[in-house]
């Protein structure tokens, strides 16, 4: 079988096996964390491909014990004091993620190890999402001061009940049973499968839905949540995630918490409480008015919040999250404001203004023109140019 390995750049394994296209994300001792030459890479060969009739069936994979842990966290900090040195990455990735959405062939993820924030961007909304034992899912952004992104914002918003803002703000991991169950992948598949998996889907050399799900459905097991499983707290999930504000969620989770058998609201309340206030009410608000948007308006949206976070707009806190978490990892951030109290309505307004029509991401939705929109073509590269 005729193979051309297009590029072996440390970030990403571009390989071209006949009508199949592998993407290997290849950064493993960073855990596959998503970086601008990825992002950039990523945007190169999947508009490569959606336009080569050659290509049927692209498939994305981590290398190591990752799928993604998501952005580069370092990268956001080290520009934490220039001028929106990340715009350029940040307006790719969430470009990239509706085109992900959107995407033309059919796409299969292979996802063991874990898979986190925009991470999961690569894993969830692909036709096919094969899961194992060993997958670990989570969006924990807005416990650094950060907000639930790269289209999350919509898709927990369209899960049962109010179990996208349990996840948004409490960044509760899932696994891969529950991953399906929930339907946020598609099959579950014992690891040691999964290379077999792989090996089948490239020797069937074809797009075919079907053909792609019956051959998946070769090496998938049926799974259900274990008992224990947060999926089987709705009910409370519901009870408490459904309130308008963050300090009567954390209020209605403390008096579950005082119930019998409620034991296992404890650590996700006292995270809750370790995070930062801003992050947790833009991240609901945000999760809210996701459930109204269509996915190119909440996508818009997740632009203007992290342009606005990464800019201070409000509060440095996302960079004071980074900080105690990956850089002097003392897990003691000192947020600012330091309450929800403190958080008001007024400030989180800015965050979410929207920004004048050429400085919004530009998601064309056309069929014949849906790759325009590209950062060099936005209003954003012609003022670099003329800075």
């Amino acid at each position: 079988m005729a193979q051309e390995v297009v590029t072996s750049d440390e970030v990403i394994v571009g390989e071209e096996i006949e009508r199949v296209r592998l993407i290997t994300l290849n950064r493993p001792r960073q855990l596959n964390v998503i970086s601008s030459k990825v992002v950039s890479l990523l945007a190169e060969y999947l508009e490569k491909w959606e336009k080569d009739d050659n290509a049927e069936l692209v498939i994305i994979k981590g290398s190591g014990r990752a799928f993604s842990a998501g952005g580069d966290l370092k990268m956001f900090y080290d520009g934490r004091k220039s001028k929106d040195p990340c715009l350029e990455v940040v307006y790719r990735m969430y470009w990239l993620c509706y085109h992900i959405h959107t995407y033309k062939k059919t796409q299969v993820a292979l996802v063991h190890g874990i898979s986190m924030g925009g991470g999961a961007s690569l894993m969830v909304p692909m036709k096919f999402s094969v899961v194992t034992e060993k997958t670990v899912f989570s969006t924990p952004e807005a416990s650094i001061g950060f907000h639930t992104d790269c289209g999350f914002s919509y898709m927990h918003s369209h899960l049962p009940g109010y179990l996208g803002e349990f996840l948004g703000l409490t960044g509760a991991r899932l696994n891969g049973k529950e991953l399906v169950a929930v339907g946020l992948a598609t099959h579950f598949v014992p690891l040691e499968k999964l290379s077999d998996l792989e090996k089948r889907l490239i020797s069937l050399n074809s797009g075919n839905e079907n053909a792609v799900k019956a051959a998946i459905e070769e090496f998938s097991v049926e799974v259900k949540p274990d008992e224990e499983s947060v999926l089987n707290k709705q009910s409370v999930i519901d009870e408490c995630f459904s309130k308008d504000t963050v300090a009567e969620i954390i209020q209605s989770f403390e008096a579950e918490a005082k119930k019998e058998g409620n034991g296992w609201i404890g650590p996700h309340l006292k995270g809750l409480k370790r995070s930062s206030p801003t992050g947790l009410t833009i991240t609901l608000r945000s999760i809210r008015e996701g459930r109204k948007q269509t996915l190119p308006e909440s996508l818009k949206k997740e632009f203007r919040l992290t342009m606005n976070i990464l800019r201070s707009k409000i509060s440095e806190d996302v960079y004071e999250g980074i900080r105690a978490l990956t850089i002097d990892k003392d897990n003691a951030p000192k947020w600012n404001p330091p309450s929800l109290d403190n958080v008001v309505d007024e400030k989180l307004d800015l965050v979410f203004q929207p920004f004048e029509e050429d400085l919004e991401l530009q998601i064309k939705e056309q069929e014949e023109n849906r790759w325009d929109g590209k950062y060099e073509n936005s209003a954003y590269a012609s003022m670099k140019v003329t800075e």
